[in-house]
């Protein structure tokens, strides 16, 4: 089975290459990709719920003084995001379109995004778990730059600039937790450190330094509020697989990074920090919901959509018990699927009106009846309609935020950044609705009248999204079966 978790990063990895050096492009992305989804698959079915834990464990040593070693295992959390990260990988090379220059380096870059990303997530060891990440980085920036449009060039050198100096940031942070304790202890193996954590080995005096670094760091390759500005611009120039990619998988690495290194290392210094995120994240539900409600394109209006709902994550993440970290994590994965089918569909209207503005748009639905129907299912996981993935994810989030109290006191400042949080709710719906009546609804335009509906391509891959999305919605214990158990080693 270990051989299965290798495969999931591997097989793009070496597909990308492989591309590189002259093999058919889109054929080879395809079976990679495909390969890479049921390797995820049969490792999230074949995960062992009852014994929890870490599993499928392999383990090559590299430098034994520093007790460096390629290690790689799952436990539900990351078993979920590689399946997750799979799903949207198979998506967005399905639905790359045909590039009539340098289309090897296009598909190429795909892969290494999905396979820096299943990596990341596929690691303990946190020297791999760092470098994975930045191996998909690189391909983000070149196809913003390259294959972009719009203001791709300001689009690129803005997030580069700055999940530059977040992953900087956070390198010092995970340089500082390696060094936090004593020599003997030291070590990068992820599952060590976390056994380390209850004998108290990172909470000396300079855990509170340390952990305020993996927040800065994590939270701005997240778009944590006010380090989200490079997040719109980049969504709206970049290329629909790598926004696929990006919105819906590799920004999840921040919070990954926070439930898998920071909490569970450092849990004291979290609650420190906590009134500190709470501010940060009531700025991206309030805020950046309200800079959503001023957007004129559909583009950026799920940008900054995307960038609104890590707050939900964030206050998840924040609350710090277990009702709230599940609804975290399952937020992560309803989130994932939803902006990556809706991003996909965005692409398409592009793609046929050369247009996403709302005031050049509208009727649409005469012509694209069933691309309108499907658009209305992501609008309302986006929403968090009941029946969705998004609706059970952001309950736990809520209830979670809420458990924080203590009886009698009345409003702590969990109650009131969940009440915020609350309306936050009305906003994602004013917003998404809106962007339906505008480019759906109402009378059509004579010049859209030979809009045709969705391709079948288009269709099945974005209906494997949706099928995600209620699958898990309806029967949300699928996914919060796995991922509970790991959260309780850390939170009592």
């Amino acid at each position: 089975m270990s051989l299965l978790v290798h495969l999931i990063y591997l097989s793009p990895l070496v597909a990308g290459v492989g591309i590189l050096l002259g093999l058919p492009a889109r054929r080879t992305a395809a079976i990679a990709a495909v390969i890479a989804l049921a390797s995820a698959l049969i490792v999230f079915l074949g995960y062992d719920r009852a014994s929890s834990g870490y599993q499928f464990l392999s383990s090559l040593p590299l430098v034994t003084e520093w007790d460096l070693k390629f290690l790689v295992g799952v436990d539900g959390l990351s078993a979920t995001l590689l399946l997750l990260t799979s799903i949207v990988a198979l998506a967005s090379v399905w639905l790359a379109p045909k590039v009539q220059e340098g289309e090897n380096g296009y598909y190429a870059c795909i892969l290494f995004i999905a396979a820096g990303a299943a990596g990341a997530f596929a690691s303990l060891d946190l020297f791999f778990f760092y470098a994975f990440h930045e191996l998909a980085l690189i391909p983000t920036f070149l196809m913003i730059g390259i294959w972009g449009s719009g203001n791709r060039q300001s689009a690129a050198w803005k997030i580069t600039i700055y999940l530059s100096i977040g992953s900087i940031v956070l390198l010092v942070g995970l340089i500082g937790l390696y060094l936090l304790p004593s020599p003997a202890q030291r070590t990068f193996d992820i599952v060590k450190l976390q056994q380390l954590a209850s004998t108290g080995a990172f909470s000396g005096p300079g855990s509170r330094s340390v952990y305020f670094l993996l927040l800065l760091g994590f939270g701005t390759l997240v778009s944590l509020f006010p380090f989200h500005t490079w997040a719109p611009q980049a969504y709206a120039s970049a290329p629909v697989p790598v926004t696929m990619l990006h919105a819906g998988v590799l920004k999840k690495f921040g919070l990954y990074g926070l439930l898998r290194v920071a909490l569970p290392l450092m849990p004291a210094a979290a609650r420190s920090w906590a009134w500190l995120l709470l501010i940060l994240l009531a700025g991206n539900i309030l805020y950046v919901g309200l800079a959503t409600i001023a957007q004129k394109q559909l583009d950026l209006t799920l940008a900054y959509s995307s960038v609104m709902h890590m707050g939900y994550i964030f206050l998840g993440i924040a609350s710090y018990n277990v009702i709230g970290l599940n609804g975290a994590a399952l937020l992560m994965f309803a989130h994932g699927l939803s902006i990556a089918a809706l991003f996909a569909m965005s692409g398409e209207l592009r793609k046929q009106t050369v247009t996403l503005n709302y005031l050049d748009l509208g009727g649409l639905a005469t012509n694209m009846p069933t691309l309108s129907f499907v658009f209305g299912l992501a609008t309302f996981a986006s929403i968090g309609l009941p029946g969705f993935a998004n609706f059970a994810s952001e309950l736990l989030v809520f209830f979670g935020a809420f458990k924080n109290s203590t009886p009698g006191a009345g409003f702590n400042e969990f109650q009131v950044v969940g009440t915020i949080a609350l309306w936050g709710v009305v906003i994602s719906a004013v917003y998404m609705l809106r962007a339906y009546r505008a480019i759906f609804m109402g009378e059509r335009q004579a010049r859209w009248q030979m809009v045709k509906d969705m391709p079948l391509s288009l269709g099945w891959t974005v209906m494997l999204l949706v099928a995600g999305l209620l699958i898990v919605g309806l029967v949300p214990r699928t996914v919060l079966d796995a991922v509970e158990p790991g959260i309780r080693l850390f939170v009592k």
